[in-house]
């Protein structure tokens, strides 16, 4: 039913965004017209020509394209999770290997954490939904083991290292946690495929509480606002740090041995729930979120992301907002790991804007607006050239850190605005000039440029 009704679907809803906003009436095959018209709709499939930044580096002359030539009956316009599901191809579980090129419209907001008839989820019934399949379970094999419910409160105050001690939590409450979170993480992991666009329909597309999950090759995502990726069941970890520290699970968007990808025009924040409105367990924040866009490596396979370009979003008071390469021991990200950021809004972030190991990112044109912890995060063998970027209050424009083999950073015409001024180190083993086709704007003229460009509901032709 669903492949019978999209096609005049997207003919109304798109049509709505053709110029003079009038929407194409008429039957099925005046819809096909009206949707394979990409030249009206060219704000919304437009592509990333070869050799213009990282992410159509290498591309075999084709540049990042996605879902463009998806077939007609590949077109979708969706509304909901189960409808995003079906058009990234039917089963969550193996969507990320479908590699039938898609162009897929996003209409309106749409939750994540629902069930399979769009009722709902949170803490309470994604808890009560592990514990009915522990019970379940044990009835049909029993083990003896104890089987409790999630209680935040209680496990809370289980594994306070001043009565539990410094170690792992184990034990029934952190089962039921772990089984728990995993219910949450079926939901809300959205597996997306090669040659994939995913755009948002207008000004008002939003995924709440999602992950969309990128390992795969040639993918775009643009014009959508990502909220509040929340997960609701943070593991304490008394070995992260000399203190410990509570660790979520979730990104906005995670490309893991992703290629040639491209994040446009996107607005990324924590909705009704900002990091800093946290309370503090054992003196640390608890902590229900992680990144935003994370470009790492899946470990599984020993396959590093690689190629991918991320313009002109806006990243608002998130905390930890983007690791570019996950472990300081993951030697095979040398050489890969190529990253452009440009004509990012970078707000009231708290940290990683990016944070890197291996990779040779270029960060350029950005407006980074008070970053309270540090700007850029120079990790292990890092390769980063920073060019013509505006840092205003921004006490830490660059951090380091330091392993065996220190990183490198380099910056030419950016200017510092009630900041910090960086210490410099190294000199970067690459140059962008050489590499790859971009325009840099002048310094003076980037915070104006990304105020006005820059986030979901703002999307023109995009410069690079």
């Amino acid at each position: 039913m669903f492949k019978e009704w999209k096609v005049l679907l997207s003919c109304m809803l798109i049509g709505s965004l053709l110029p003079g906003g009038s929407a194409v009436a008429g039957s099925a095959s005046t819809s096909k017209e009206a949707v394979a018209d990409k030249k009206s709709l060219s704000p919304f499939v437009q592509t990333l020509p070869d050799g213009v930044t990282w992410a159509a580096y290498d591309s075999g002359g084709l540049g990042v394209t996605g879902g463009n030539t998806a077939a007609q009956e590949n077109v979708y316009v969706v509304h909901n999770r189960s409808e995003l599901v079906q058009a990234l191809g039917g089963d969550n579980a193996a969507n990320g290997a479908n590699g039938v090129p898609k162009l897929i419209f996003v209409q309106g907001t749409i939750n994540m954490n629902v069930d399979a008839d769009n009722r709902p989820l949170g803490l309470e019934a994604y808890a009560q939904l592990a514990y009915e399949e522990a019970l379940l379970a044990e009835a049909a094999a029993p083990t003896g083991r104890t089987i409790v419910k999630y209680d935040e409160a209680a496990y809370v105050a289980a594994y306070d290292p001043a009565v539990y001690g410094r170690k792992a939590p184990a034990g029934p409450l952190e089962e039921a946690r772990a089984a728990a979170q995993k219910k949450q993480s079926a939901n809300i992991k959205i597996n997306v495929g090669s040659n994939t666009t995913i755009i948002g329909l207008g000004k008002d597309a939003k995924i709440l509480g999602g992950n969309l999950m990128i390992k795969s090759d040639n993918v775009i995502v643009r014009n959508i606002e990502f909220q509040d990726a929340y997960d609701f069941f943070p593991q304490w970890d008394p070995t992260d740090g000399s203190s410990g520290n509570w660790n979520s699970q979730y990104d906005s968007i995670s490309i893991i041995g992703g290629t040639h990808v491209w994040i446009d025009h996107n607005t990324f924040n924590d909705g009704d729930r900002p990091d800093h409105t946290f309370p503090l367990y054992y003196g640390r924040k608890f902590q229900h979120h992680d990144g935003a866009v994370d470009i790492t490596t899946d470990s599984k396979v020993k396959k590093s992301s690689n190629y991918i370009t991320v313009s002109y979003n806006h990243f608002e008071e998130h905390d930890k907002t983007s690791l570019i390469g996950s472990s300081d021991s993951a030697t095979y990200d040398a050489n890969n790991l190529r990253v452009t950021m440009h004509h990012n809004h970078f707000e009231g972030t708290g940290q990683r804007v990016p944070r890197v190991r291996f990779g040779q990112v270029h960060v350029y044109n950005n407006y980074y607006s008070e970053s309270t912890l540090y700007a850029i995060g120079v990790g292990v063998s890092a390769q980063v050239v920073s060019e013509a970027n505006v840092f205003e209050s921004v006490s830490s424009p660059v951090a380091y850190y330091d392993a065996a083999l220190p990183g490198s950073v380099s910056d030419a015409g950016s200017l510092y605005l009630n900041s910090g001024m960086p210490v410099l180190k190294g000199v970067p083993n690459w140059v962008p000039q050489e590499t790859y086709a971009y325009k840099l704007d002048p310094a003076q003229a980037v915070k104006a440029k990304v105020l006005a460009q820059a986030g979901a509901g703002r999307m023109a032709p995009a410069g690079h």
